[in-house]
């Protein structure tokens, strides 16, 4: 039986632990994640934290990734999921009009979502958060309500099958709720729900 699929969504400057978390969690349950990127290439991740003592995000170079697979190539009913990973990159590649179609596919069908910190510019730009509870960082706050969605500031939110936390320090309260609706929909799939 073919190993589930479940897209990574990054571009430059996705945060390196956003990303590289659910990566791995993926792989340690049996799934494939596939790393899809405006452009088949490498990207360069940053970190992301305020430091003591300052107001906003300060920002350096992390890892690179290599995307498995560009926007325009992927075709959505092929994989069980979809993450939604923060740092600066859904600012800049939401309205990538391949990445509106892949994400409202996801929303439209009730597949496993996951969101975390910018993660959400992007279903908001896809006009997906309608009506839907979600955690982002605060920053984002005004991104998601603007778009007809409700900010919650908790670690882990679950609305239906769409899970979200607010940055990287939030991985292990809404990860695991994640996972447990891709392990769901894999069992559906193959027949065992």
């Amino acid at each position: 039986m073919a190993q589930h699929k479940v897209l990574i969504i990054v571009g430059d400057a996705t945060e390196t632990v956003d990303t590289l978390y659910p990566y791995y969690r993926l792989q340690e349950a049996g799934l494939a994640p596939v790393v899809a990127g405006p452009e088949k290439k490498r990207y360069n991740m940053v970190m992301h934290e305020v430091k003591p003592g300052w107001h906003i995000t300060r920002e350096w170079e992390g890892y690179t990734i290599e995307a498995d697979i560009a926007f325009k190539d992927v075709r959505p009913e092929e994989y069980l999921g979809i993450f939604f990973s923060g740092g600066r990159a859904p600012e800049y590649i939401r309205d990538d009009e391949d990445l509106i179609r892949i994400t409202r596919y996801f929303f439209e069908h009730d597949r496993p979502i996951a969101s975390v910190c910018h993660g959400v510019e992007i279903p908001a730009r896809a006009g997906c958060v309608k009506g839907r509870r979600m955690a982002t960082v605060a920053k984002c706050k005004f991104d998601l309500e603007v778009c007809g969605g409700h900010y919650v500031d908790a670690a882990c939110v679950v609305d239906r099958n769409l899970v979200s936390g607010r940055t990287f320090h939030d991985h292990g309260h809404y990860m695991g709720d994640w996972m447990k609706l891709l392990d769901a929909e894999r069992q559906r799939r193959d027949g065992r729900a």
